[in-house]
């Protein structure tokens, strides 16, 4: 148990580093392996969308250790989205309009942005050391699946990013990806994925 304390305070401190220097990580989340990096970063978030090979420049999520945090990246918090991640039994993201503190190349092109708020015990510490939202988008090529554990990671992911988190490689239990809803100004709920 020691060990794998100390190898998660190694990873957080690691990939911390990383992300204040514009780098591209791999880490575990609360739903599937993800690509991160520093969401203010318009460099490092070109990086990713040329990694993935994503031509469409789709919109890639957020995710922050708090809700209280979201006033920061976007301009209005519904009440109905507070009511929605209470109720919520698995990880749910919710696209909220008008982005604001993050790279311009991150948004939709309608300004909204994807934000989750992670408890997942790597992905939350290190949101909470960063003091700023990483990026996190599923560890795969555009138009492949997203893999369900760490060892379904195309190689050209793993040597394409400047940081591999070591903290549950060897987990195998399957993922998934979150719920999205998606919130229009009016406070409209639409559901994009169950």
């Amino acid at each position: 148990m020691e060990n794998e304390a100390v190898l998660l305070a190694d990873d957080l401190q690691s990939a911390c580093d990383v992300l204040r220097g514009g780098g591209l990580i791999l880490y575990p989340t609360d739903t599937v392996w993800g690509i991160g990096c520093d969401a203010a970063s318009a460099l490092a978030v070109e990086r990713i969308y040329t990694l993935k090979r994503r031509a469409d420049r789709r919109a890639m999520l957020v995710l922050l250790d708090s809700a209280d945090r979201l006033e920061t990246y976007v301009e209005e918090v519904p009440a109905i989205a507070r009511e929605l991640m209470e109720v919520a039994v698995r990880p749910l993201t919710i696209i909220y309009p008008k982005a604001r503190n993050v790279a311009p190349n991150l948004p939709g092109e309608d300004g909204s942005l994807g934000i989750r708020i992670t408890d997942e015990p790597f992905s939350g510490r290190l949101c909470r050391m960063f003091c700023r939202p990483v990026v996190s988008t599923s560890a795969n090529l555009s138009g492949q699946p997203s893999p369900a554990s760490f060892r379904e990671i195309a190689e050209e992911i793993r040597t394409g990013v400047d940081y591999v988190v070591r903290y549950r490689q060897d987990d195998t239990r399957p993922a998934r990806p979150s719920g999205i809803l998606q919130i229009s100004p009016g406070g409209l709920v639409r559901v994009i994925r169950e």
